[in-house]
């Protein structure tokens, strides 16, 4: 490639650059410039909960109603800003209590002298909540709401051969410039630079690190206490958090107890340093850089918090009420930083059961982060990564994902205490579903009764890892379908490493059994729905209904179209529509008078009966005109190796029908007609 060629690209790149943000970014002054900043907008002085709360709302949220409870959805935890990468479903109520605390640590009211813990088994998304807190909170630095700005120190060092040089010190820290003002002056100083009219009272900040701290006294001696001299070597600058770079997010991870050193939380000496200044006491000599350092001001996430050494859980106990840390040879160091960690359950119960952790646990608010119960909101988790967008070359059959979804979330319900109704009942009625004498206040007692729902089943990753080996799995033929996926998940059931009982692994397949059973209901009512689409069959069928229940209750006769002769009406045929949606004999007339007063009330509003507006009857309609078609196909004949070609027709037609009206392709319309053909081959056909 020529020269010329290659400037070409690195000017074409360049030009993707926004300078004008670049700039903003990078923005460097004075510390009058600062103040002056401060003076305009007081909120830049933020503490890291306040920051964290304001990040989170400034994303929006809506609010809903539950089975009468109010919950508020906050689209931060939807992640649009990385499309949905890390998006959470189905956590709404954890994410309010989550959301609560962060509110209760803005305002001071006590919270924010806590560790967080995130609780819940494996898979819950307890890591992508600390993730997209950490993410969000980089983002939001960058944006100019959620601004920050640190400081760096310029000053003179003699050089060995009698030179002088500047030297830059970036405060280590990475430190609110206000600390610089002496506490004692503090008072006076924030009341005029946001007074009470402002609406917004400037945090009263932190002493200085040790490192600033002994730059501070070291330039006030020299210029004999001359406040305004010493600030002239200070330099404000932007903070961006990043938790490549290490600045203002933090990460901690146990690893094996003889590698674990408190040093990783709080830094240590440089060593290289100390024949430079001397001693290792002095903080020039010290790394500032251990992740409760690195993490000042922002968020510091501990992976599995509770297999911490003992020795690093004193650190988190200060770090936490006091926010303060213990480094190495220096006096306590305030920090201000969210503490959020996460466990799973055996080392919670371990925590629980330690008396010599008592401190810790009443230092702690605990968030349980459930498995999702909302069959809907476990679904979504699924489509996000396995979409057509997603994945090439083959096709999900319709309701793959759902039955997959359906049999996760029922092994984490727990049994009913109400012996009318069934786990897949339940299920539904946690869906939206609406059941005969199941009320909102009904669902409410459900959800109360069950204190461990959520908290025990099979992980979404189980599900995740099921669905992808249906995929590579030479059976598909182009297109893998829920069968398939359910085989998966009960042959990997034999190995599963976290069933550890004989009883939930019976109790599992069982369920499998039943989700198995709930697949052939829905795709016999697609099958019956695709035969029976034909509208103006069904609109004819309606009309008749209509004619003959109008005639019933008005108590007169139907006109036969054909001999014009006044006749009783059909009652076979009203029966033969009303037994489809089980309406039992004793119940005919209200029902027929409940059709007639509904289209006498339509005609009262000047508007026409459709069929379609009627669920119910809908369905009656379309079950009975099935019954009346179902022969004229031949669908028993589905599985014979001989179809004449008018039965041919009729069949493409309802496959057709199925991949228009349901998103069935060639290869899973043909399987699942064939599944369905069998069942009335043996006689299973709804009646």
């Amino acid at each position: 490639m020529k020269d010329a060629e290659k400037g070409s690209w690195v000017s074409r790149i360049a030009a993707l650059q926004d300078t004008k943000t670049y700039a903003e970014l990078n923005w460097e002054g004075s510390f009058e410039d600062y103040l002056e900043i401060v003076r305009k907008n007081p909120k830049i002085t933020r503490t890291a909960y306040q920051r964290i709360y304001d990040m989170i709302l400034s994303h929006g949220k809506t609010e809903y109603i539950d089975n009468k409870k109010k919950l508020i959805r906050y689209h931060f935890f939807s992640d649009e800003k990385f499309g949905g990468r890390d998006a959470i479903f189905g956590l709404d109520v954890p994410l309010m209590k989550l959301v609560n605390v962060f509110k209760s640590a803005a305002q001071g009211y006590g919270t924010e002298k806590r560790v967080i813990l995130l609780h819940g088994p494996v898979g819950s998304s307890k890591s992508t909540i600390a993730r997209l807190l950490k993410k969000g909170m980089e983002e939001y630095s960058k944006t100019p709401e959620g601004a920050a700005y640190t400081f760096s120190w310029t000053t003179d060092k003699k050089q060995p051969d009698g030179t002088v040089t500047k030297e830059k010190m970036k405060c280590p820290m990475n430190e609110e410039p206000l600390n610089l003002i002496p506490r004692e002056w503090r008072p006076k100083v924030l009341a005029e630079l946001s007074p009470p009219e402002s609406g917004y009272t400037i945090p009263d900040g932190c002493e200085l690190c040790p490192a600033c701290r002994f730059v501070f006294k070291d330039l006030m001696t020299q210029y004999q206490g001359d406040f305004a001299k010493v600030m002239s070597h200070i330099r404000v600058n932007r903070l961006i958090f990043s938790e490549k770079d290490r600045v203002g997010i933090g990460t901690f991870q146990p690893k094996d107890e003889k590698n674990q050193d408190s040093t990783e939380l709080t830094g240590d000496i440089n060593y290289r340093k100390i024949a430079e200044y001397g001693s290792d006491s002095d903080p020039r000599a010290f790394n500032f850089d251990g992740e409760f350092n690195i993490a000042n001001r922002g968020v510091i996430e501990f992976v599995e918090v509770l297999k911490l050494d003992v020795a690093f859980l004193y650190d988190l106990l200060g770090a936490s009420q006091e926010h303060k840390i213990k480094p190495k040879k220096f006096p306590q160091t305030d920090i201000d930083e969210v503490i959020i960690g996460h466990t799973n359950e055996p080392e919670y119960k371990k925590l629980e059961n330690n008396e010599f952790m008592e401190a810790l646990r009443d230092r702690t608010v605990k968030i349980d982060v459930p498995y999702i119960t909302k069959l809907g909101e476990e679904v979504k988790i699924y489509e996000k990564d396995f979409n057509s967008r997603a994945i090439k070359g083959k096709h999900i059959a319709p309701h793959t994902l759902e039955m997959a979804a359906m049999w996760a979330v029922m092994t984490r319900l727990e049994e009913p205490k109400k012996h009318n109704l069934s786990l897949l009942q339940k299920l539904k009625l946690y869906n939206g579903k609406t059941l005969p004498n199941f009320t909102e206040d009904n669902i409410k007692e459900l959800r109360k009764e069950s204190i461990r729902e959520g908290l025990e089943g099979i992980s979404p990753r189980y599900i995740q890892d099921k669905i992808s080996n249906a995929l590579v799995s030479d059976k598909g033929e182009g297109c893998i379908n829920p069968f398939m996926v359910l085989n998966e998940l009960d042959a990997g059931l034999k190995t599963h490493s976290l069933i550890n009982s004989e009883d939930s692994r019976k109790r599992f397949k069982e369920l499998l059994t039943t989700v198995k059973q709930e697949y052939e209901d829905i795709v016999k009512n697609e099958v019956q729905r695709a035969i029976s689409a034909d509208e103006d069959a069904i609109g004819k069928l309606c009309g008749n209904y209509i004619d003959n229940i109008k005639a019933y209750t008005q108590k007169e006769k139907v006109k036969n179209k054909y001999t014009g002769l006044y006749e009783e009406p059909d009652e076979r045929l009203m029966r033969a529509i009303e037994e489809k949606i089980d309406i039992p004999e004793s119940r005919k007339d209200d029902f027929r008078r409940e059709i007639m007063n509904y289209i006498g009330a339509l005609a009262v509003e000047g508007k026409t009966f459709n069929y379609r507006t009627n669920e119910r009857l809908h369905k009656a309609l379309e079950l009975k005109l099935f019954e009346d078609q179902k022969d004229s196909i031949k669908l028993k004949n589905l599985i014979s190796s001989v179809v004449d070609k008018e039965t041919q027709e009729k069949i493409d037609l309802v496959k057709d029908r199925m991949m228009k009206n349901y998103g069935y392709c060639e290869i899973c319309s043909t399987d699942v007609l064939n599944f369905v053909a069998s069942i009335f081959a043996r006689g299973d056909a709804k009646e």
